[in-house]
């Protein structure tokens, strides 16, 4: 009897272990593939984010005269566009501008159209490489997918996009609080000014003339 039960016992053991191994080769696979998202056209909403340097302070909108990012050596980040074209926001002596959007955004909704028209009519200053990162991704809300909203904008035809993580890795090693994200990053590397919400037109030209000593 006590042999029949230590019998029965030992199955059960082992069929719960069964389970969790192959509940935890599940997760693996999804896990594995949580930042690829393809299409069949090949498009990917997310990727795989390096970031190199100590991320940045979270943003504060209230107290951005004395953000303690400024003068700060911004982080590197590098992944790919919507199509797996490798991108990274290393300008190597280049002043950057870079700008984070979330598809489901009102705000950025608004803002896309102002700095494409910017850039169309000459007015982005000269000497500037300007980056967006496509972030905040979630099928379950509006506009879904980013890729689709900023090609009909025409964005990437003007400048590269770099399409952030799940975990939004890129957003985050820059201190990003709030939609659009605006980070300006000098030629030596170093964090100029940051800035939340729409911003003007002509008010990004004058901090971008600012920075490039114009």
């Amino acid at each position: 009897m006590s042999k029949s039960s230590s019998g029965n016992g030992k199955f059960i053991v082992g069929a719960i272990i069964a389970i969790i191994i192959g509940g935890a080769a599940i997760f693996a696979i999804s896990t594995s593939g949580s930042d690829s998202a393809s299409t069949s056209d090949g498009i990917s909403e997310y990727s795989s984010i390096t970031v190199t340097g100590e991320a940045l302070p979270a943003f504060d909108s209230e107290s951005s005269a004395t953000d303690a990012a400024i003068g700060m050596p911004a982080p590197v980040v590098s992944g790919k566009g919507f199509t797996g074209t490798e991108i990274t926001t290393d300008g190597v002596g280049t002043p950057t501008m870079l700008v984070f959007l979330a598809h489901w955004c009102q705000y950025c909704q608004r803002e896309v159209p102002l700095l494409v028209q910017w850039e169309k009519d000459g007015s982005t200053p000269t000497g500037v490489d300007v980056i967006a990162v496509a972030t905040g991704t979630d099928p379950a809300n509006p506009n879904f997918p980013p890729s689709e909203w900023l090609a009909r904008e025409g964005f990437p035809a003007l400048w590269p996009v770099i399409a952030d993580s799940q975990g939004k890795d890129a957003a985050n090693a820059f201190g990003l609080s709030g939609y659009p994200y605006f980070v300006l990053v000098d030629a030596q590397g170093n964090v100029f000014k940051r800035l939340s919400g729409e911003i003007p037109m002509d008010e990004l030209t004058a901090l971008i003339n600012q920075m490039i000593g114009v």
